[in-house]
């Protein structure tokens, strides 16, 4: 009776979620996250424009000593699309494992084009840096994760010291932080075949020193890059393995993983409670981010 009752009790949830996918695949994953796992502070500003804010999710569970590590998440979109409130799923996903995440927005084109999407994650990069301690967390384990356009982001900001260092509200520097996290990230993609990008980097007249893979250096975070194996939007041979050997030749650490069974979307979908099966993504995460250590 009691495996009837469990089997009736499953089969109801599975209508459910498909029934919340039929919606929205990113309202499924939202609806379906856990709500005792975390705190949720919205709307926090780290500029002065509409766009300049963020989300934060603080772990349940009680600080460590130290404090929690902290994630400061861009999300993809093309550098045209996206919002904050999209990927709480993220935010939660990670905080229910002991990570303080901010879920960041940023300007997006036609309002802007490169690099002023870069300006404001940095901003919002560097806000996590400053309040690390005060909301409970490290300062000394910050590290900036992305997902496509927004792994781009997280890149240029690990990778490239001119955006935390331009930071208007105050300097910062990339040997700040704990690591870099990149998920089906574009870090070499010139020249341009995406209509919807093109103009966001002004092709044909791309800015010179644009691509991620162009800063490599010795001094670069300890890293972890993630790709879908058969992404069909971000070469993942040419972008993620091509950074991870360069930093590789460089003796920067580097964990790479390339999974079967998920797209370029549910790569980041995977840290979703119902998509989990599809990939042991957010497992790998957490492992890279508990191993590093701080700074």
């Amino acid at each position: 009776m009691a495996a009837m009752k469990f089997g009736w009790a499953l089969l109801a949830a599975l209508v459910a979620a498909l029934a919340l996918v039929a919606c929205s695949p990113i309202t499924a994953l939202n609806a379906l996250a856990p709500a005792g796992t975390h705190t949720r502070t919205a709307d926090v500003a780290y500029g002065d424009g509409p766009r300049q804010k963020l989300d934060i999710y603080r772990p349940a569970q009680p600080a460590p000593t130290g404090g929690w590590p902290v994630v400061v998440f861009f999300y993809g979109g093309s550098w045209n699309s996206g919002a904050r409130g999209d990927y709480a799923f993220v935010g939660e996903a990670l905080a229910a494992r002991g990570i303080l995440t901010l879920v960041a927005d940023y300007r997006l084109y036609p309002e802007v084009r490169y690099p002023d999407f870069l300006r404001d994650s940095a901003a919002a990069l560097a806000w996590g840096l400053e309040h690390a301690s005060p909301l409970g967390g490290n300062p000394r384990r910050v590290f900036v994760m992305g997902h496509s356009a927004g792994a781009y982001n997280a890149a240029m900001l690990a990778l490239d010291a001119r955006w935390l260092q331009g930071n208007p509200a105050g300097a910062h520097h990339p040997d700040e932080l704990a690591g870099f996290i990149g998920l089906a990230g574009p870090y070499d993609f010139l020249p341009m075949t995406n209509e919807d990008t093109q103009p966001v980097f002004f092709h044909p007249n791309y800015p010179p020193g644009s691509q991620p893979v162009s800063h490599v250096s010795r001094t670069a975070p300890p890293t972890f890059l993630g790709a879908a194996r058969d992404d069909r939007l971000v070469d993942p041979q040419r972008n993620t393995l091509g950074l991870a050997s360069r930093l590789q030749a460089l003796h920067v650490p580097v964990t790479v993983k390339t999974y079967d069974g998920v797209s370029h979307a549910t790569l980041i979908g995977a840290f979703g409670a119902p998509l989990r099966w599809l990939a042991p993504v957010l497992d790998d995460v957490v492992t890279f981010i508990q191993r590093t250590p701080p700074r």
